[in-house]
């Protein structure tokens, strides 16, 4: 296809086997890059890869991945430069909520929170730097709205993502000299399964056009890997009625 802006570029998704890190496979496909899928649901995978390539000029590539396992994680990367040579985008997407009330949360749903949103997100980031380096490459980070301002639904959920915004802001410092770009994206509700490990999925809880869609996400990190010699720092993507609750 012509004017791809990502042609000739990889591109690592994790949580890419649902939502937004679906509609991101997608989206960076069509723009030429090719994309490896990391998440643990292995056929999900492998459905959404071989669409993309039927769909597109990408190639893809599945490594099921635990992004809490470091093994896993490090065997990713290795891969994913084994087969295409470095690594010039990654999207940090894989991330989950558990419970609720800090006085009902269990030590399993927040120790589950913990090790996906922040430990996994360290993992990649540490594994994945070096290449990004070398190829003056894109790092994203899928934040929230819960990540900047207080509320009181699910003060664990929304710590990781303050967690996020500083630990991507603070890698963004020590990388910039090197050339690496540093993103943090943050969307209020999506319509996506997100919701679903403790109530009604998104996707039923709202109708389409109430709230942000996945594809909207994933247009913000095709923009957020396009940009230069400039870099997106931080950008809010939130439904319009969002501020109402203020």
């Amino acid at each position: 296809m012509a004017d791809q802006q990502l042609a000739g570029q990889t591109a690592i998704v994790t949580g890419a086997s649902a939502g937004i890190g679906r509609e991101t496979v997608r989206a960076l496909a069509e723009e030429g890059a090719d994309v490896v899928l990391a998440a643990r649901r292995e056929e999900r995978l492998a459905e959404i890869a071989d669409a993309v390539e039927r769909d597109t000029d990408a190639s893809t590539l599945v490594v099921p991945t635990d992004v809490t396992d470091e093994a896993a994680v490090d065997a990713l990367v290795e891969t994913t430069v084994d087969e295409y040579g470095g690594v010039d985008v990654l999207v940090n997407n894989a991330g989950l909520a558990r419970g609720s009330d800090v006085e009902e949360m269990t030590t399993e749903q927040y120790r589950a929170m913990m090790s996906v949103n922040a430990d996994g997100m360290f993992f990649v980031t540490r594994a994945a730097l070096p290449h990004l380096r070398e190829a003056a490459g894109t790092l994203v980070f899928v934040g929230s709205f819960a990540g900047k301002y207080p509320r009181p639904f699910n003060p664990v959920y929304a710590a990781t993502k303050w967690w996020t915004r500083g630990f991507a802001h603070s890698v963004g410092a020590q990388v910039g000299d090197d050339g690496v770009a540093v993103t943090v994206i943050n969307p209020s509700e999506v319509r996506t399964e997100f919701g679903s490990d403790y109530g009604e999925p998104f996707t039923e809880r709202f109708d389409e056009g109430e709230v942000t869609e996945p594809e909207e996400i994933a247009e913000a990190v095709v923009f957020s890997a396009t940009r230069e010699p400039s870099m997106v720092s931080e950008l809010d993507l939130y439904r319009r009625d969002k501020f109402t609750m203020f």
